[in-house]
């Protein structure tokens, strides 16, 4: 059997004098900073998945989302959001959510979406 080097009482030494409250503050610091890189890679990282959900959620069926996902894919415009993208077309051409998807699914907006983004083709 082989025996295990505890080393315990040494790690917890800078514990030792903090009472409860004190323990609990620093779980939580410490679990913060665990966190924060998956939250910082999920801030600047999407997935079609993801972004077929917000189509979805914006009122899209399921076989549009998947369709308009892999045009703004194409595009290399998916850090700016299939939504963001979306959006920003009914807004400069003022028409709705949906006509501004079906437009981009039938080959519309390309161009602008590369200007507004500032992709060069």
């Amino acid at each position: 059997m082989i025996e295990r080097k505890d080393d315990y009482l040494q790690r917890r030494e800078h514990l030792k004098s903090m009472s409860d409250s004190e323990l609990k503050k620093y779980f939580f610091e410490l679990a913060d900073k665990l966190v924060d890189p998956l939250l910082d890679l999920s801030y600047k990282n999407t997935t079609k998945s993801i972004e077929r959900s917000i189509l979805l959620r914006m009122g899209f069926s399921s076989i549009q989302a998947k369709e308009i996902v892999e045009i703004i894919s194409e595009l290399d415009l998916m850090s700016k959001g299939a939504g963001h993208c979306i959006y920003a077309i009914s807004k400069k051409y003022n028409i709705g959510i949906e006509e501004a998807g079906s437009e981009l699914i039938n080959g519309k907006h390309v161009e602008f979406l590369m200007e507004y983004f500032n992709k060069n083709e």
